[in-house]
């Protein structure tokens, strides 16, 4: 037995306000065709889930992930691009060897991505 893959679920306020940030970050979003407002969100194997609470206060939400990519400042230019609704902030180096950054959505959801810093810096 072994584990196949791994789909974070992030609680947000308006399933559909949520569809429209993440596709605006390049993810392929579709919604659950059932009772419960739900969707799906994947880009380049990767997958993160949307599932609306009514109650839901962002500033107690600590949902987070953490995506490493090839390219965080890449990435950083992409999002910035998107005229997304939250929070965006520039990769940084780490003394740990990663190039980071994070977007935080409107319902506080946190995504936390970074590279290897590249050589001769």
């Amino acid at each position: 037995m072994r584990f196949d893959r791994l789909s974070p679920v992030f609680p947000v306020r308006d399933v559909d306000l949520a569809k429209e940030h993440y596709s605006k970050l390049g993810f392929t979003v579709r919604r659950y065709e059932g009772p419960d407002p739900y969707a799906f969100a994947a880009r380049d194997g990767i997958e993160l889930h949307l599932a609306q609470v009514d109650n839901l206060k962002p500033r107690t939400n600590m949902s987070a992930v953490y995506l490493y990519v090839d390219d965080a400042d890449a990435l950083y230019r992409e999002w910035s691009r998107a005229g997304i609704e939250g929070r965006l902030v520039e990769p940084t180096d780490t003394s740990y060897g990663l190039r980071e950054g994070a977007c935080l959505d409107r319902d506080a959801n946190l995504i936390r991505f970074g590279s290897g810093i590249p050589l001769g810096r």
